[in-house]
């Protein structure tokens, strides 16, 4: 399945949340939504910083990259590093 990075796409994911992490060798490309749409990870900070996936809030790496990283609370089960990876 094909990630997408489609603006248009933004209707479809309103108050989404995070349910699985996509990684190719490692390193996080994406991420599927509770609607069951893959998207990239540059879009899913763009629709984090819109407001549009529940339960994260956007970060920015020493690298200068701006990544996905879970709202903190008690509860660790609902952490990204918690969720599925699926390899790709």
């Amino acid at each position: 399945m094909k990630l997408s990075d489609n603006e248009d796409s933004q209707s479809n994911v309103e108050k989404s949340s995070i349910k699985a992490i996509i990684k190719h060798s490692g390193e996080i490309t994406g991420y599927e939504l509770s609607n069951g749409e893959r998207i990239t990870k540059e879009r899913g900070v763009e629709l984090a910083k819109d407001g549009a996936i529940s339960g994260v809030s956007v970060s920015t790496s020493r690298k200068g990259e701006e990544y996905l990283r879970s709202l903190r609370d008690d509860d660790e089960s609902n952490n990204l590093s918690a969720l599925p990876v699926v390899e790709e």
